[in-house]
């Protein structure tokens, strides 16, 4: 089996995932285990969903993801403490044996999802190993490494994808003969998904995935921050460390396919009026009286076609399309390929937060980015701001975009289902 520090690891073309101690909740200690799950982070609606999860246990994971103190080095030096009461008191505790974890979710829908976490080792883009396709905002990566390093650990796995190829020698066989022994857990989420979890620690289950994925490429899904954060700690912290790997969950997307979501902007102390004047002769606005799913439709009609986005905030919608040809040819960067400058992503970004609406993307006290869409026009409508509906983009578009080397703008995809957070954790200090 080829670990972390082993010679033949550096000679690896491919991706390189290693076992670790997992360090989970000791069910006794906790009221439930889906009591202490959260969704990713930057999931999280807050201020409602951030409340609701502290509210669920004391021992939820979001006060170590998300803690809650006056400034960032109060909270930072929170979840670090918190981390170290659960430790101490047995709430957390280290698995046995290093392995690999075969992680799965099913929700009621026939939604079933198989993959593998590990400590994968963190490689630059120029690699061509893991492959973003979306840009990240300096001051969450910033964020992310101050709670990185003041923990000393890997709170949450992100979700990359690869393609395999079904042979009986890949790593989904491997998962399939796994998942017919009893699980590390089980529990089933207020969202409906159960999750269940195994380890592999055998070396021959090992040796196999390890070869497997070393010919393998990557493709970020999900965590675009976290991969950030992993590089610039690996950089901070020289080689060989145990910063020189991040905590993953990698999907085989040929044998389970994720699903493409949109993630929606919020702009705040922008009125839906203000929003719909300054789009005047730019594009076409439609008022729309008519439910959300009747108007999500309507905007996914609308996107076969062209650009098109929704407005919310006002107790209606407002679709948003034909933009102005002279306007694009203005604010679109030409220098990328069709497939980028064509993006709903990319004209929102480029033409109307920069050139309409003068909405910084990085700010967040202007923009914040919502995953949920009944969440967005809620907020918007008790704010007073504007929510704008995206619709989502396609897989492949994603992945040959990526391919080229071409990122596409933040927050431009939400792939899913995405991993809970605080089944299992990888601390740097074991």
């Amino acid at each position: 089996m080829n670990t972390a520090g082993h010679p033949e690891a550096t000679a690896r073309r491919g991706l390189e995932l290693t076992p670790f101690r997992g360090l989970r909740y000791d069910p006794d200690r906790v009221g439930s285990l889906a009591a202490v799950t959260s969704p990713p982070y930057d999931v999280v609606v807050r201020p409602d969903g951030l409340h609701h999860l502290q509210d669920s246990d004391p021992h939820n994971i979001v006060r170590l993801i998300l803690p809650q103190a006056d400034t960032p080095a109060a909270r930072n030096d929170q979840a670090a403490r918190t981390l170290h009461r659960w430790l101490s008191e047995g709430v957390l505790t280290t698995d046995t044996d290093p392995g690999l974890y075969v992680y799965e979710q099913r929700d009621g829908a026939g939604m079933l999802q198989r993959g593998v976490i590990g400590a994968l080792r963190v490689s630059e883009p120029s690699e061509g190993l893991v492959l973003p396709h979306e840009d990240v905002m300096p001051h969450v990566v910033a964020d992310r490494a101050d709670l990185m390093r003041a923990t000393s650990a890997n709170l949450e796995p992100l979700l990359l994808t690869y393609r395999g190829n079904g042979t009986a020698a890949d790593t989904s066989s491997v998962i399939e003969r796994t998942i017919e022994g009893p699980p590390l857990l089980a529990t089933t989420t207020e969202d409906g998904f159960s999750h269940r979890l195994w380890s592999i620690t055998e070396s021959a289950d090992l040796d196999r995935i390890q070869s497997d994925l070393a010919r393998r490429q990557a493709l970020i899904a999900d965590g675009h921050h976290r991969w950030a954060t992993y590089r610039r700690l690996r950089a901070e912290h020289g080689s060989p460390s145990a910063w020189d790997y991040g905590l993953v969950l990698l999907v085989d997307t040929a044998r389970y396919p994720l699903r493409v979501r949109a993630i929606h902007r919020l702009l705040h102390g922008v009125p839906v009026p203000d929003a719909v004047a300054a789009l005047d002769g730019l594009f076409r606005v439609r008022r729309l009286e008519v439910p959300l799913a009747a108007a999500l439709e309507t905007l996914a009609d609308a996107a076969c076609v062209g650009n098109a986005f929704l407005i919310a905030g006002d107790g209606a919608f407002h679709l948003v399309d034909q933009p102005d040809a002279d306007l694009l040819a203005r604010t679109v960067p030409a220098d990328r390929p069709t497939a980028w400058r064509t993006l709903d992503a990319t004209v929102l970004h480029a033409t109307l937060l920069a050139h309409v609406w003068h909405v910084p993307e990085d700010d967040p006290t202007r923009i914040a980015y919502i995953h949920d869409t009944a969440a967005t026009v809620d907020k918007a409508e008790r704010d007073g701001g504007t929510a704008v509906l995206m619709h989502p983009v396609r897989e492949d578009v994603v992945r040959d975009l990526a391919r080229q080397g071409v990122t596409m703008p933040r927050k431009s995809t939400s792939f899913g289902p995405k991993p809970a957070s605080g089944l299992v954790l990888r601390t740097l200090d074991l």
